[in-house]
């Protein structure tokens, strides 16, 4: 077997091998090439269409790799310091889900933030696992929450020296670490595993002034969107382990009952690609982020309202990733939702996301000293050609109080009720605002007439409300009886 580098790219290889092979191709996509839809290929082009293939012997197959996949694998696992790889083709929250599914069994206790993603939550309903949360504090001049700290999980370990593992966002959606270190450690003496949820820290592997990845401060496994921050395509990403603490062939084999066994090679292709641009030149790549989003900051920083978030506005023991750009706009006297509408309306600019007090940006190994220059002049026009209201008071973040676990609302006998209507009543739904696709209400949480408030004033906002069933967000499913 070939020795091979972090130069290499042995699936993207092997892909480029068949092309130029000009195999007559009897398999499926049933698009052959692109010659069965001729207006999409015109569009993306042929090279697209003719590494979108289906499994076969020298491109081997996701499901049990034993060739170029395999190699690839063992080569992304090398650049992250794993022992294991494993390439995701339904997105992180296959791999967040595989983790909770791996680490746990149906009764089993899990210690988790519950600002965690949806992915976490679906898993629990999935794998029939009972959530111990810890809330983290909230800071409350950007209105977001900080990391989880040591202390925390402490007295959640002592309440539950039961659990089977402790789930730690590293960072969360705005940029933000936890007190990793030392919660590994924790958990570790206690018998319990450590899963990251690192969909936004592909990028902390591969540059010493960024917060530390999970697997180098001794973490079991972690999820990485590498689409996000590593330069992949949407829907791949990567899920990595070390050790034995979660058994690799339990990964595995789990993986194979929820990814698709129809693989994208496009998607495949893509993480092998980015693995080798991050291994061979990411600190380089990461120097110019760091950079610029350095420079956005400054310049962005106290002008007619705006507060950036910096390093200094974060509590030890959580840290910022410096890429990240979180802006509070909440002295302007517009939410986060209007002037991330206005930037694309008025400028043609698209924010990552935004929240009621906060607008966020990416900026990744895509961007450069043009595009964020722009971005940062568009918001200083946009602030300078209104005029300032008050500050808007968007309230606290809110706690739902657990009455029932997640598995069991869900499946539980339920009816339909107006929101309006609902309070009191035990959810078994989720409603959640998407990005970032935190829940505001979980399937088992009471709804509190806040809620109700806080859905009204979001569904003013015209933002993306997701989890209910009725796509109007009017009506809710709740537990047929009160609790």
């Amino acid at each position: 077997m070939r020795k091979y580098t972090q130069n290499d790219t042995p699936l993207f290889d092997a892909l480029k091998n068949y092309v130029d092979e000009n195999v007559w191709a009897f398999h499926v996509p049933g698009h052959k090439h692109g010659k069965g839809i001729e207006e999409f290929t015109d569009y993306v082009g042929k090279a697209v269409m003719e590494i979108d293939v289906n499994s076969m012997e020298d491109l081997d197959n996701l499901a049990n790799p034993i060739g170029v996949i395999k190699d690839a694998h063992e080569l992304a696992a090398k650049a992250f310091g794993a022992d294991y790889a494993y390439f995701l083709i339904n997105g992180t929250t296959s791999g967040i889900q595989a983790m909770i599914m791996a680490a746990t069994e149906p009764g089993d206790k899990i210690i988790m933030p519950r600002n965690a993603h949806k992915s976490a939550f679906s898993a629990l309903i999935l794998a029939g696992v009972i959530p111990v949360y810890v809330y983290p504090d909230i800071n409350e001049e950007f209105d977001i929450a900080m990391g989880i700290t040591a202390e925390q999980v402490e007295e959640a370990i002592k309440l539950n020296p039961d659990a089977k593992a402790v789930l730690v966002l590293n960072p969360t959606y705005y940029g933000i670490t936890s007190e990793l270190k030392r919660i590994i450690e924790l958990a570790h003496l206690n018998n319990m595993a450590v899963l990251c949820d690192e969909a936004h820290g592909s990028h902390f592997y591969f540059h010493p002034d960024l917060p530390p990845g999970g697997i180098q401060l001794g973490a079991d496994i972690a999820a990485l969107s590498i689409h996000k921050t590593g330069g992949s395509l949407t829907q791949s990403s990567l899920l990595i382990s070390k050790g034995k603490r979660v058994d690799p062939l339990i990964i595995k084999s789990i993986l194979s009952l929820t990814q698709s066994t129809s693989a994208s090679y496009l998607l495949m292709a893509s993480l092998d690609l980015a693995r080798k641009q991050l291994a061979t030149r990411g600190k380089e790549m990461l120097n110019k982020i760091i950079e610029i989003t350095g420079y956005a900051k400054e310049e962005i920083n106290g002008h007619n309202g705006l507060a950036a978030l910096n390093k200094d506005d974060i509590n030890k023991p959580s840290s910022l990733d410096p890429t990240k750009l979180v802006v509070n706009v909440s002295k302007t006297g517009m939410t986060g939702y209007e002037v991330m509408r206005l930037l694309r309306t008025e400028f043609h600019v698209q924010l990552e996301m935004a929240d009621l007090s906060n607008i966020m940006a990416i900026i990744s190994f895509g961007d450069d000293s043009e595009s964020v220059k722009f971005l940062v002049n568009s918001l200083k026009k946009l602030t300078l050609n209104r005029r300032r209201g008050e500050e808007l008071i968007t309230g606290r973040i809110l706690r739902p109080e657990v009455i029932v676990a997640p598995r069991d609302a869900y499946y539980g006998k339920n009816k339909s009720v107006l929101l309006e209507e609902s309070a009191g009543e035990i959810s078994a739904e989720m409603i959640m605002v998407y990005p970032p696709g935190i829940p505001m209400l979980c399937p088992g949480e009471r709804i509190t007439k806040d809620i109700i408030e806080k859905v009204k004033l979001l569904k003013k906002q015209h933002c993306q409300l997701q989890g209910m069933e009725d796509p109007n967000m009017e009506h809710i499913k709740v537990l047929g009886h009160n609790v």
